[in-house]
């Protein structure tokens, strides 16, 4: 039978988790590729990128950001002026509208997706062994897997 976990042990591995994750982003933020487009921005276009019809409600792209709702639509309308995204009309409610990436906003994502992979590559590859890698990647969907079953 697995140990009790104390509060102090679910904090600290909290604010470890937290305190690389912001260390991390610091140093991604300040690569060259994000000059163009904020990470916040990409992050934006690689969720509609990965919508299996082509297009999302504002609402659900919403949960799927860290952004407030009036920030999102105020960065939904730049991107929509830099020509990276379009609006259509839902044809399932005709009252809602889509939004998904045009050509160019799937050009610009992709492109700033390679440079950011290889920067990611870069930056936290040597920090840790393939297996470590692994079991990261495994505890942290186990923790994400456990605290959406909650919801």
């Amino acid at each position: 039978m697995p140990s009790p976990v104390s509060v102090r042990d679910t904090t600290q591995a909290w604010e470890a988790l937290f305190s690389a994750q912001v260390t991390i982003m610091r140093r991604l933020q300040r690569h060259p590729a994000f000059k163009r487009l904020t990470m916040r921005e990409y992050d934006v276009l690689v969720t509609l990128g990965k919508c299996p019809n082509g297009g999302i409600r504002l609402g659900t792209l919403n949960e799927n950001v860290l952004l407030s709702q009036p920030s999102l639509s105020r960065m939904v309308d730049r991107l929509e002026a830099k020509g990276y995204i379009s609006r259509c009309g839902d044809p399932q409610d005709q009252r809602a509208v889509l939004l998904s990436l045009t050509d160019e906003g799937r050009r610009i994502q992709r492109e700033i997706g390679r440079e950011h992979v290889r920067h990611i590559h870069e930056l936290i590859g040597p920090g840790l062994e393939a297996e470590e890698f692994a079991e990261l990647t495994r505890l942290t969907r186990k923790l994400s897997e456990s605290v959406q079953s909650r919801d």
